[in-house]
């Protein structure tokens, strides 16, 4: 599902390229302006159809984030020890290197220094869309491999969010946003099974998180972590497995599609090939295609050396290094973050440009390093024990 997800948010990506580019281009950006408001008595929520997107449908999208996390972490590829070394090492490193590039790119831009964390992230749905390209050339340790990635990336996205793109806090919508987690870890700790009282109580939370200051997708975090991931009663199944289940179809096929459809499109008209070598564009498309590559690769290979941890089970170091290329394909995230990181009009084209240099780059880098691997050649360095 996320592969065939991937490949559709492609195509989302590419359509709105073409609409951005063609004599659609003016209805395509009313379409993104038409304002959306709901209203209950005096209280109002107003944004125009493009924030909708990015503050609701993504809230939905980051409580399925939340939930793969905590069964990762609880049950899954992150539960122990041994598991969890390799690509959390390599997600922090596949964090850092990119922030640094970006920063070094742009230390004498004030302005843009604000977009310092764009090149962080990991798109796990066009990733995945690039692998399903390469069938059963690439192994399943390098798939799980690159999820486990992907999910340290959300995590770490999702504090970078909490702690540095939240401005002008309502003190009485926190107030209140905290009396609703409050009532979901209540639900949780009463054993409350039924996904529906979450779901509630959650649409609440969200319109609190989205006044308060805080941005509204976290709102999806935290339900996700007050959703149970066992029953008392063994015949039922889990309710974290369930909403799982349920959101996967409609983020994979409709949520992630309609926002990179709202968000890639970029009008070539009057760019020229040296506006990307200005360094917003640049540090954005280094970050994520050499920042990733060496980060991820840097410090898992650092580990690897010390003997602390192995590659993954059947893979050699160039495919290795060719799954850590396609961390560098940021695109969902990446322009979600540029959404919080710039307001300015001036920020949208080379935001864009950017990100999707840098993912293209990425995409097609690990593409063809994963297609022309040898599964013969050696897979670890010498002395590395396998």
């Amino acid at each position: 599902m996320e592969s065939a997800g991937g490949l559709l948010l492609m195509a989302a990506a590419v359509l709105a390229l073409i609409f951005s580019n063609s004599p659609l281009r003016h209805a395509y950006d009313d379409l993104l302006k038409i304002p959306v408001e709901v209203r209950f008595g005096t209280f109002i929520v107003a944004k125009p159809l493009l924030l909708w997107i990015n503050d609701g449908l993504m809230a939905i999208f980051f409580l399925l984030v939340g939930l793969e996390v905590k069964r990762e972490v609880l049950e899954g590829e992150l539960s122990t020890p041994a598991q969890i070394v390799l690509p959390v090492v390599a997600g922090v490193g596949g964090m850092v290197v990119p922030a640094l590039i970006y920063f070094l790119i742009n230390r004498g831009n004030g302005a843009a220094l604000n977009g310092w964390a764009i090149p962080t992230a990991t798109d796990i749905a066009f990733a995945l869309g690039i692998l399903s390209l390469l069938g059963n050339r690439v192994p399943v340790s390098l798939k799980i491999f690159l999820t486990a990635v992907a999910i340290a990336d959300d995590l770490g996205a999702i504090v970078i969010i909490a702690l540095f793109y939240t401005v002008d806090l309502s003190l009485a919508m926190l107030f209140l946003a905290a009396v609703a987690v409050a009532v979901l870890t209540a639900l949780n700790l009463q054993n409350v099974t039924r996904i529906a009282p979450y779901v509630i109580v959650g649409v609440i939370l969200w319109v609190f998180v989205l006044k308060s200051g805080i941005h509204a997708t976290l709102a999806g975090v935290a339900i996700a972590f007050a959703v149970p991931l066992k029953t008392k009663d063994a015949q039922n199944h889990a309710p974290l497995h369930q909403l799982e289940h349920s959101l996967h179809p409609w983020v994979a096929f409709a949520v992630l599609p309609i926002f990179a459809f709202a968000n890639a499109g970029v009008s070539f008209a009057g760019v020229t090939v040296t506006a990307l070598a200005e360094p917003l564009p640049l540090g954005i498309a280094a970050g994520l295609f050499i920042g990733k590559l060496v980060g991820v690769c840097g410090g898992s290979a650092v580990l690897i050396r010390l003997g602390l941890a192995r590659l993954p089970a059947g893979c050699n170091w160039r495919q290795f290094v060719g799954v850590a290329a396609l961390c560098g394909v940021g695109f969902t995230m990446s322009l979600f973050i540029g959404s919080l990181a710039f307001e300015g009009p001036e920020f949208f084209t080379p935001l864009r440009l950017g990100v999707i240099a840098g993912s293209t780059l990425s995409g097609v880098t690990g593409y063809l390093l994963l297609r022309f691997a040898s599964a013969d050649s050696r897979t670890i360095p010498s002395g590395v024990a396998s």
